[in-house]
């Protein structure tokens, strides 16, 4: 099980993975406002779960599906460009691999 301090970094550290998906998708003029509007909720489900002092397990799992969601529409929306893609995908993966870890 993962160290309070270590799960609050990485926490963090996908926090600021989340926000770059949100610029990139926002920036992106081929990105649908679903795909934006998803990305967007992912990011507030980071935000949470990185204030939250609560029970951790719950709001990996919960932000993990926001990342579910959000990498499905990436990978859904044709208009996308890829740099966009990839924020999304680079903000997904981290908290798969968390989820596997707690």
């Amino acid at each position: 099980m993962l160290a309070m301090t270590d799960m609050k970094t990485r926490l963090g550290d996908i926090e600021t993975k989340t926000s770059d998906a949100v610029r990139a998708s926002e920036s992106d003029q081929g990105a649908s406002a679903v795909l934006v509007a998803v990305v967007r909720e992912f990011d507030s489900k980071a935000d949470r779960v990185v204030a939250d002092t609560g029970e951790a397990r719950d709001s990996v799992i919960e932000l993990e599906q926001a990342g579910d969601s959000a990498k499905a529409a990436a990978e859904a929306d044709s208009g996308l460009g890829e740099e966009a893609r990839q924020a999304v995908l680079d903000a997904h993966l981290p908290i798969c691999i968390l989820k596997t870890e707690i």
